[in-house]
């Protein structure tokens, strides 16, 4: 509760070293700085291309699929 507290608050604790933005609920925080390493976690089982975003893989993946 207090975790979701901070998206309705002006709290944000997390703020990036590289661009200074800032966010009030860690995951969001840790979600950014993808940007910033390059880290492309989702990775498609069809051709093995890597996305940043699980969205974009699920998006990328009707290639595969004929959707």
């Amino acid at each position: 509760l207090i975790a979701h507290w901070h998206i309705h608050a002006d709290d944000k604790p997390f703020t990036c070293s590289d661009c200074g933005k800032s966010f009030s609920v860690s995951c969001h925080f840790f979600r950014h700085c993808r940007i910033h390493t390059g880290e492309k976690p989702f990775c498609c089982a069809g051709c093995g291309r890597r996305f940043r975003w699980s969205k974009t893989l699920i998006t990328h993946w009707r290639v595969h699929s004929g959707e």
